[in-house]
């Protein structure tokens, strides 16, 4: 913790915003022997964090999402002994659901994607499907099985990593990052040559005229029901949604949680402001859910929420130095794959500051690509 009002300390790096990009940032940071601050006046992934899914996926919209969630996979896969057990890592795998024959071909067209990038996948037939997730609506026409992918608890996941990074944790509001200085609420300030702006929802705040945009989406969760389903179950249709940015949305995305809770999403509204749940949207989503899970509306749900979710046009984050000041480094418009892609996000950050070449290109994720005005 800081002192009186007016100090200024200095540091090697200071991270703004203890989401879990923020901690995984610290970590890596940390292992090059840097020495640290990160800003964060709430809980450690108690935002955006804490309000998402855990679903460590990867999805190939273009090469770029594709190396990136490939890329962060892996980092997870190498850290995965070492996390406690509140991080509730499994291997749950993703069931991609087909709902027609269109849908089906795009399926088959993944599969083909996956195999060619050497990514375990499998193709599911409707009789398959069936005998595997019994609890789905009879007549889906099959499924692309991903059995990689990863679910996690994201806040215990983030605490973890940012208590494996030798940061002093100052617990005050930035208010305002550049040139070499992050501002606090208290009248404090951290100097560093590196300002990494992880904030999140916060970021545009921070740094003006930055191209992400905020997209509210809406979870709810079962008291448990062991066994109701076996994998993390998406409609393919889940992807369209994603891209549409005119209307609100809803998709089936059902996710079985360690102790047999079910994990109900997903809706994606922008211009949302208020954090309240919207009784329509959660009605729209629970009927899409009831499309796929016939037996959905006779279980208990115990709690619902809603969180926020910083997107950029291209549907990828912004990961490397603003091109407005040599001194600050972006983290953030990782909209609904921060969990998957934060491991990847902060690896890539610290091999640029290192000078060292990373492990996939990072062109394309450079804030360069995008005007900043």
């Amino acid at each position: 913790m800081l002192g009186a009002p007016g100090m200024i300390q200095s540091f090697d790096a200071v991270i703004v915003g203890g989401g879990i990009v923020g901690a995984a940032c610290a970590r890596s940071l940390s292992q090059q022997g840097m020495h640290l601050a990160l800003v964060e006046q709430g809980e450690i992934g108690g935002g955006a964090t804490a309000a998402a899914m855990g679903h460590i996926v990867v999805l190939d919209d273009s090469h770029a999402q594709l190396a990136l969630t490939r890329y962060s996979q892996w980092l997870w896969r190498q850290l995965a002994a070492t996390l406690p057990p509140d991080a509730e890592y499994t291997q749950r795998g993703t069931l991609w659901v087909a709902a027609d024959d269109e849908e089906m071909q795009q399926i088959c067209r993944k599969h083909i994607s996956f195999k060619k990038a050497g990514i375990p996948c499998e193709l599911i037939d409707a009789q398959s499907l069936a005998r595997i997730e019994p609890a789905l609506r009879p007549g889906l026409t099959g499924a692309l099985l991903m059995p990689e992918d990863v679910v996690v608890s994201p806040q215990p996941a983030a605490c973890f990593l940012l208590r494996q990074a030798n940061a002093t944790l100052v617990r005050e509001k930035a208010t305002a990052m550049g040139s070499g200085r992050v501002l606090l609420s208290n009248g404090d300030e951290l100097q560093s040559p590196i300002l990494i702006n992880a904030a999140g929802e916060g970021a545009p705040a921070l740094t003006r005229g930055l191209p992400v945009a905020m997209r509210k989406g809406h979870l709810a969760i079962t008291q448990p029901y062991p066994g109701f389903i076996r994998y993390q179950v998406v409609e393919l249709g889940y992807l369209k949604s994603a891209h549409v940015t005119t209307t609100d949305t809803v998709a089936f995305n059902v996710q079985p949680r360690q102790n047999g809770q079910l994990l109900i999403g997903s809706s994606r509204q922008f211009g949302a402001q208020g954090r309240e749940v919207e009784q329509g949207i959660m009605a729209r989503m629970f009927e899409r859910a009831t499309e796929y899970l016939p037996a959905l509306p006779s279980l208990s749900i115990e709690r619902a929420w809603t969180g926020f979710r910083s997107a950029t046009a291209d549907k990828l984050p912004l990961i490397g130095p603003s091109i407005q000041d040599e001194t600050l480094f972006l983290a953030t418009g990782h909209e609904g794959l921060g969990i998957t892609t934060s491991l990847a996000t902060a690896q890539l950050l610290a091999d640029l500051i290192a000078g060292r070449t990373p492990a996939i290109p990072i062109g394309p994720y450079l804030p360069s690509r995008a005007t900043l005005s």
